[in-house]
C-alpha cells in the first residue's frame, strides 16, 4: 500500500511539472503520447484506491460530469475596479497625483490590461482551496470546480516559501486561437456564435459542467496577490516570486520611475498587443510599494495607486453591403449593418449595430458606402463615419423599414422615443421565444433552457408561450436531435423546481416592458400580491418610488390584454408564487418610514444589496447620491472623502453597521 501511495504522490508530482512546462513555459519536455500515458496509469490508481482521492490530482483537470450551481462567497478583500483614462494628459495627471500624495521616491510598475474575466484564487499551504469571480465586488461565484480544470493555473505550487495562505487575482482568458475554432464549430452546428473571446471565457467559466470547461481550453494570466505574511513590500517583486512558485505571470511588466518611460512602454504595446495570443484592452500602472499603496488609499470607487490606461479602438474602413433588422423580446427594432468582412483587433468583423433610425440618419448611409468601422471598448463593433467621396450616385440611400421583418406588423413608435416597436406581441416569432428566454434567465426563473433549446422547444411546437413550458414531458423532448432521456429529465425537474422562486423574481420573469430587476423588487413591496398589482390604476402605480408615467402606461397595458391574463392564469395554476411569502411579509415594517438612505463604503457583515433590501423591506427609500433630502448615510469602510464632506456640509447623520441593524432589529 505503501508502495502504491509512493507511485500516486511521484505521478502527480511529475505531471504537475510537465502541465507547468507546457502551459506556463511553453516549452514541453515529454511527447503528448507519454504525457497522455502517464495521466492514464495515475488515473487507474485512483480509481483502484479511492482511499488516496485528492481534489488537486492533475487527473482531475479534465473536470467531471457533475451538475452543480454556484454559491455566492464573500471577498476577503473587495474586488475593486480601476479607474480609466485614455489620453497622455491623464496618464500625467495620476502621475502628479501619486507624487503629490506620497512626497517620496516611487516606482510605477506597467503591466497589459488583459481583456477577460476578473478571480481571485486562494491558496492554504500551497494547494488551491478557492476560485471566485469579481461578481460584484463585494462577493462573487465560487467556481472552483471549473478552474481546476484550467491547465496554467497550478493546484499545488513549486518551492517552500511561499506563505501559509495568500490571495493572488488575475484574469481567465480565451485564447483567439482557441476563439476562432470554437465559433467555427458552433457555425457549423447552426448555432449562435460568441462575440467575443471575453464573453466566451465568461460564459465558459459559468458553465455548470466542468468537463466542458477542461474542453474549451481556457488560459490565465496572474497580475496581484495580497495576504497578510507577503515576500516584499514590493508588487512586482511578489510577482517574480510567484513566477518561482508555478503561476503565469507576464513577462511584459515593467517597473517605471520616469514619466517618459511609461509613455515608451504604451508606444510599444499600443502595436505589440496586436500580435499576443490573448486579448488585452489597455495597460495598468501600479505604484509598486505596498506600503505606498496603503498610504495612498482608496477613493469611494477606486485605487488612488493604480489607473487603467485604455487603448484607442482600433479603426478599418470596410463597405457596408446591406442592413437587416432584429426584433427583441420587447418588439424593439434593432438595425444591423451588414459588412464586407474585415479584420478589427484579433476579429473578423462582418456585422455593426447601427442602433436606430436616427443614427442612419445622421449617417445618411447609403449602400455600397465606404465605412469606418471601430470597436468600443475593443468588443461591440460600430460604424462611425462614412467616406462619401467614394459614393455612387446610383447607391440607394437606406430608409428605416416601417413594418416587422419578422411578421410584417406595422411599427410603431411613442413620442419622444428613438425606438421603433412591433406591436404584435402575440404572435410575433421573435418576440415570443425572446419572452421565453427571458423568463428562463437565472435572474428570472432560473430554469436551465438556453436560446437554443428554446429554439429547439419553438419549432418543434412544443412551447408557444412561457406557461407551455410547464407542461412539457421529458417523453417528449427526449425525441428530439441530440437530446436524450437524461437531458429531458434534467430540464423538466429544473422547470418544476422553478415553482419555487419567489413572487419578485415571477414579476421580473414575465417580461413587462419597463420592468427590470430593481422595478419588480418594488412592485412587489408595493403590491403583495398579482392581484392587487393588476388592479392598480396608473395613478396609484406612480405613487411607488422609481415608477414613472411610462412604466406604469406599461403595466397597465399588460394587464389589459387576454392573453397575458391567460398565461398568468396557467402559471398559477401549477404553483408559481404569485404572492410575497409569509416570511417576507411578516419581516416588513414601517421602521424605516419616510427615511432616504444612501449606502456607502465597504461592509462586513452584510453586503450592500442586502443593506438596500433591508431599507426597502422596512418601509425606506435607497438614494444613489446625498441631497438635502437624504435622512442617513449607512457607511462600511472606504466611504469616499467626497461624500463625507458633503454629508458635513448638509448636516446629514452617518450611521455605521451596527447602528443601522439596531435601528430595524
Amino acid at each position: 500500500m505503501d508502495q502504491t501511495k509512493q507511485r500516486i504522490e511521484a505521478l502527480r508530482e511529475e505531471l504537475d511539472k510537465h502541465n507547468y512546462d507546457y502551459y506556463v513555459l511553453s516549452n514541453p519536455t515529454i511527447s503528448d503520447f507519454e504525457f497522455d500515458k502517464k495521466l492514464q496509469e495515475l488515473s487507474d490508481l485512483e480509481t483502484l484506491h479511492p482511499e488516496f482521492f485528492d481534489p488537486n490530482s492533475p487527473t482531475q483537470r479534465v473536470g467531471s460530469d457533475i451538475n452543480k450551481s454556484f454559491k455566492q462567497v464573500s471577498h476577503k478583500y473587495p474586488m475593486l475596479s480601476l479607474g480609466n483614462t485614455y489620453t497622455k494628459d491623464e496618464v500625467t495627471d495620476f502621475y502628479n497625483r501619486v507624487q503629490k500624495g506620497l512626497n517620496d521616491d516611487f516606482e510605477i510598475v506597467c503591466e497589459l490590461k488583459y481583456d477577460g474575466t476578473s478571480i481571485s484564487l486562494t491558496y492554504i499551504n500551497g494547494e488551491l482551496t478557492q476560485a471566485i469571480t469579481r461578481g460584484d465586488g463585494v462577493q462573487g461565484d465560487d467556481v472552483t470546480a471549473n478552474v481546476r480544470t484550467i491547465r496554467s493555473i497550478p493546484l499545488r505550487l513549486q518551492g517552500n516559501d511561499y506563505p501559509f495562505e495568500f490571495e493572488i487575482r488575475g484574469e481567465i482568458l480565451m485564447p483567439w486561437s482557441v476563439f476562432d475554432a470554437l465559433n467555427k464549430e458552433r457555425e457549423e452546428q447552426e448555432e449562435a456564435l460568441f462575440a467575443n473571446p471575453r464573453n466566451a471565457g465568461s460564459g465558459t467559466l459559468k458553465q455548470q459542467d466542468p468537463k466542458i470547461v477542461a474542453s474549451r481550453k481556457l488560459d490565465s494570466y496572474l497580475y496581484y496577490m495580497l495576504g497578510e505574511d507577503l515576500p516584499t513590500d514590493g508588487h512586482y517583486e511578489n510577482l517574480m516570486k510567484a513566477k518561482e512558485w508555478g503561476f503565469k505571470i507576464s513577462d511584459a511588466m515593467r517597473k517605471c520611475k520616469t514619466l517618459e518611460e511609461i509613455f515608451e512602454y504604451i508606444a510599444y504595446w499600443d502595436v505589440e498587443r496586436k500580435n499576443l495570443p490573448v486579448a488585452t484592452d489597455g495597460i495598468v500602472l501600479k505604484v509598486n510599494s505596498l506600503t505606498q499603496q496603503r498610504n495612498l488609499g482608496f477613493t469611494s470607487k477606486f485605487p488612488r495607486w493604480a489607473i487603467a490606461y485604455k487603448f484607442q479602438a482600433e479603426k478599418a474602413v470596410t463597405t457596408l453591403e446591406s442592413v437587416s433588422y432584429q426584433v427583441g423580446r420587447t418588439g424593439a427594432v434593432t438595425p444591423v449593418a451588414n459588412l464586407k468582412p474585415v479584420k478589427l483587433s484579433g476579429t473578423t468583423v462582418k456585422r455593426a449595430s447601427l442602433y436606430n433610425e436616427d443614427y442612419i440618419n445622421q449617417l445618411d448611409l447609403h449602400i455600397n458606402d465606404q465605412v469606418y468601422v471601430e470597436k468600443g471598448g475593443e468588443i461591440i463593433p460600430k460604424i462611425t463615419a462614412v467616406d462619401t467621396s467614394k459614393r455612387g450616385i446610383f447607391d440607394d440611400k437606406i430608409f428605416f423599414t416601417k413594418v416587422c421583418p419578422e411578421c410584417g406588423t406595422p411599427l410603431v413608435k411613442d413620442e419622444g422615443e428613438a425606438i421603433y416597436y412591433c406591436p404584435n406581441d402575440i404572435s410575433c416569432p421573435p418576440q415570443i421565444k425572446g419572452r421565453i428566454e427571458h423568463f428562463c434567465t437565472r435572474k428570472a426563473m432560473n430554469i436551465a433552457c438556453g436560446p437554443e433549446t428554446v429554439e429547439l422547444l419553438y419549432n418543434a411546437g412544443f412551447i408557444k408561450n412561457v406557461a407551455d413550458l410547464y407542461s412539457l414531458r421529458w417523453q417528449d423532448v427526449s425525441r428530439l436531435e441530440r437530446w436524450a432521456e437524461k437531458s429531458a429529465r434534467n430540464l423538466v425537474d429544473s422547470i418544476q423546481a422553478s415553482a419555487n422562486v419567489p413572487y419578485e423574481k415571477v414579476l421580473f420573469a414575465l417580461g413587462i416592458r419597463y420592468v427590470g430587476e430593481t422595478v419588480a423588487k418594488k412592485l412587489a413591496r408595493a403590491f403583495p400580491n398579482i392581484d392587487a398589482l393588476k388592479a392598480a390604476s396608473v395613478e396609484t402605480l406612480i405613487q411607488v418610488d422609481e415608477i414613472g408615467d411610462r412604466i406604469a402606461q406599461s403595466i397597465v397595458k399588460y394587464f389589459s390584454e387576454d392573453s397575458n391574463q391567460e398565461v398568468i392564469d396557467r402559471l398559477r395554476e401549477v404553483g408559481l408564487k404569485f404572492e410575497l411569502s409569509e416570511d417576507v411579509m411578516a419581516q416588513r415594517t414601517d421602521k424605516l418610514n419616510g427615511l432616504t438612505i444612501v449606502i456607502s463604503g465597504t461592509f462586513e457583515k452584510h453586503s450592500r444589496d442586502e443593506y438596500k433590501d433591508m431599507i426597502e423591506q422596512n418601509g425606506g427609500k435607497n438614494s444613489g447620491s446625498i441631497s438635502s433630502k437624504t435622512s442617513y448615510i449607512l457607511a462600511g469602510d472606504n466611504m469616499g472623502p467626497a461624500k463625507l464632506e458633503k454629508a458635513e456640509k448638509l448636516g446629514v447623520s452617518i450611521i455605521g453597521e451596527d447602528e443601522f441593524l439596531e435601528m430595524i432589529k
